[in-house]
C-alpha cells in the first residue's frame, strides 16, 4: 500500500502531455496518464508497504478465484456467510454492498453459516460475486463524486467511468432498500445488523 506523510503536497492524476509541475516529487507512469505527488517544501514521505497486501484472498475477477477454492475456505468458518465476505483475507475485494447484492442473486440467507453451504450453492455465489463487481466497474461508484478539481489541480479520486450512466445506485436491489418490495417476489427487504455492518436481504428468496 502506498503511504503519504507530511504537512503539505498533493496527489492526483495529469495527462502525459502536460507539463510536470516544478515540485513533482514522486512520479508513477500510468500509461495515458501520471500519478503526481507534488510537494512545495519536501516535508512529505511516500512509502511502499506490502504487508497488508499480502494478507489478502484472491482477486474475485482473477483465476485463482475459483469456484473449488472459494468453497474449500468456506468450509472452515461457522461464522454467517455474508461475514465472512467482508473478511478480504478470504477474497479481496467484496465490500458491504457487493457482498448484500451478490448474496441476494445467489437467493443465499446471509445468515448462513459459510460452512453450510452447499457447492452448488458456492458456485451460484462465486458467480454472483464476479457479475455484481464487473456491473460495479463498469458503471462506476455507486457512491456521488462531486469533482470541482481544475484542469491543473485535478483530485485523485474513484468516481464513474466517463461514459457511465448517472443511476448506478438505482441498479441495486437490496441494498438501503430495507421496506422497499423485493425486485423478485414484492417481500419487504429486512435490514439487520451483522458485524456492526448493516445487511439488506428479502427474507422470501432468501430463506435460511
Amino acid at each position: 500500500m502506498l503511504g503519504h506523510l507530511g504537512m503539505t503536497g498533493k496527489m492526483f492524476l495529469a495527462r502525459k502531455d502536460e507539463p510536470l509541475p516544478k515540485h513533482a516529487a514522486v512520479i508513477f507512469d500510468l500509461g495515458k496518464t501520471n500519478f503526481i505527488y507534488e510537494d512545495t517544501r519536501y516535508f512529505g514521505r511516500m512509502t511502499l508497504d506490502l504487508a497488508a497486501i499480502e494478507k489478502l484472498g484472491p482477486e474475485p475477477l482473477a483465476g485463482q478465484f475459483s469456484p473449488e477454492v472459494f468453497a474449500r475456505e468456506l468450509k472452515r468458518f461457522r461464522q454467517p456467510v455474508k461475514v465472512k465476505l467482508l473478511d478480504q483475507s478470504l477474497v479481496a475485494g467484496v465490500g458491504n454492498i457487493y457482498a448484500s447484492e451478490a448474496l441476494f442473486r445467489a437467493r443465499i440467507s446471509p445468515k448462513l453459516a459459510a460452512n453450510r453451504l452447499t457447492f452448488a450453492q458456492t458456485k451460484k455465489l462465486h458467480a454472483t460475486i464476479r457479475a455484481v463487481l464487473t456491473e460495479a466497474i463498469r458503471f462506476g461508484s455507486t457512491v456521488p463524486v462531486n469533482f470541482t478539481g481544475g484542469k491543473s489541480d485535478g483530485l485523485f479520486y474513484f468516481g464513474r467511468a466517463a461514459d457511465a450512466p448517472d443511476f448506478y445506485e438505482e441498479r441495486l436491489r437490496v441494498y438501503d432498500r430495507a421496506g422497499k418490495p423485493c425486485t423478485h417476489c414484492g417481500s419487504p427487504i429486512k435490514r439487520i445488523v451483522q458485524a456492526a455492518r448493516s445487511t439488506f436481504f428479502c427474507p422470501r428468496c432468501q430463506k435460511g
